[in-house]
Formats: C-alpha cells, structure tokens, sequence
C-alpha cells in the first residue's frame, strides 16, 4: 500500500521502447537539419541582389526570381482566401450542425478521398473546367482555383479534429448561460481550436508553396512582373517550384538549388507568421 509508482523498477523493455522513440525523434530532426543545411550551401552562392530583385533576360545574360516570387506570393494569398472560409465553415457545419449520419460519413469519406488524389489530376481537372470552361485560360486565378480544391480536404478535417478537441463542457457551459450557438462557436469554440486551425493552414501553405505539376497545366510559366495590382490574377504567373523545376531540367544546378533555399526562407517565415498570429488570437 505504501509503494509509490515512482519506486518501482523500471524494466529493458520500457528502456529500448524509450530509446527507439527518442531515436526516432533525432532521426526527424537530423533528416529536417540536414536538408536544410545540404540546400544552404548549395544555393547561397546563387543569392544576391540581381538574383533576388530582377527578372530573367536572355539579352542581359541575367537571372532573377522577383516575377516568380510575386507570383508565388498572389497564389498564396487568393488559394488561401478562397479556400480557408469555406474549408472552416464545413468544418464547422459538420462538427457542430450536422447530424451524424450517412450524410455526414459521406461527406468525409469525399474529404478523404479527395486529399490522396494525385495534383497533377487536379492539375488535368483545373485546365479543362477552370482554365477552358470558364475560359480564364493560363492564369494565376485559375491556379489558384485549382489549388483551393487541392487544400480544401486538409483545412476540413485539421479544423475538424481541432474542433472535437475542445472539450464538452466548454459547450455546455456557454449554451447553460444563454449563449446562443452561433455566439457560443464564434467566441469560446473557434479560439479554442484556433492552434488546430492554423497547423491546418500552415498545411496547406506548404502544398501550395509547393506544388509544380498541377500548376504547369493551370498557372503557367511566365516570370514577368505584375503590371498593375488586380489584372495580374487574369495572367500566367510561374512559381518558385515551377521556376525550380525549368532550372533542374536545363541542368543549371546552381540557380536551382537558390530557389529551394529561397523557398525555404519563405515557408519558414509564413510559419513563423502564422503562428505568431495563432498565439495572438488564442489570448484574445
């Protein structure tokens, strides 16, 4: 009776079973590390002001990725306008609305089925509704509409599994006081899951940074600068991976591995970002 569990013996197996997993952990992060540093030393020669702030000219000889990087940026910043209200008002609808049933099963089951397709069918899909249908043709719009379908499945069920973490009481405590549902959702649910939310979103940013293949078909390769603000959506924009991928296909190593360490730079900032924002919200 006097035994306390912090006197008991520990046995091998607890041990190996620790050591695997803290093995498993160090294998992660040195693979991550790694990575990281292969891509740094081999593009950092490639980085410097020309390369970052023009375009490429095959009269001047030069190489730049600006016309890329703002391209990059406009379908990030529309993929993610579009898709992340409707990918959490679903989540919220099914979570907190729906009646669980066939329906409902359904629906998930879409959700799910729809995240293991490969991009270069939405690719396919994108370039004859959105592209010819629609008839937006090569365009950072239709890129991005692609890309939405894309994201979709990932912001559902990350903002779903965010949403059952909250606990129950949560909710009966608020509807308790007279909280209406809505109220009760918008002010004590969603901040609550709003950690879950945004690794949602963190997600989907890394999809979208990226992708090439279903971009290819949709967005096009063009790396000229915007003309104006808006009328660039309606024009081809290539990306950073589709720029990456043109210079690995023409064996320009050097300029290729600058892009990846580019990208790098930029996904790692947007995370930062997002979860200063989420830190944010979480105290409000």
């Amino acid at each position: 009776m006097t035994e306390s569990i912090y006197a008991k013996k520990i046995r091998p197996s607890d041990m190996i079973l620790l050591g695997l997993v803290l093995l498993s952990a160090f294998i992660s992060v040195a693979i991550l590390v790694g990575i990281i540093v292969y891509v740094a030393f081999r593009g950092v020669g490639a980085i410097n002001w020309q390369f970052l702030s023009t375009v490429q000219s095959a009269l001047n000889g030069t190489f730049g990725i600006i016309g890329n990087i703002v391209n990059t940026l406009y379908i990030i910043v529309i993929t993610l306008i579009i898709a992340t209200p409707i990918g959490i008002g679903s989540a919220v609808y099914l979570t907190e609305y729906a009646k669980r049933g066939r329906i409902v099963r359904i629906i998930e089951f879409t959700t799910e089925t729809l995240a293991g397709i490969p991009s270069i069918i939405y690719g396919l899909f994108g370039m004859v509704f959105f592209g010819t249908s629609l008839k937006l043709g090569f365009s950072i719009l239709c890129g991005s509409l692609t890309l939405t379908i894309m994201v979709l499945p990932t912001i559902i069920r990350t903002t779903q599994e965010a949403l059952k973490s909250v606990p129950e009481s949560y909710r009966s405590g608020a509807l308790g006081i007279g909280a209406t549902k809505w109220y009760m959702i918008r002010t004590i649910i969603l901040p609550s899951a709003m950690p879950g939310i945004i690794t949602g979103v963190i997600l989907s940013i890394g999809r979208i940074v990226g992708e090439s293949a279903a971009l290819l078909f949709t967005a096009g390769s063009a790396y000229l600068l915007p003309k104006s603000l808006f009328s660039h959506i309606f024009t081809p924009g290539g990306t950073l991976t589709i720029q990456l991928y043109l210079s690995m296909a023409k064996a320009d190593y050097t300029n290729a591995f600058g892009i990846a360490l580019v990208l790098l730079i930029i996904v790692l900032g947007i995370n930062a970002l997002a979860k200063f924002m989420a830190g944010k919200l979480s105290k409000n």
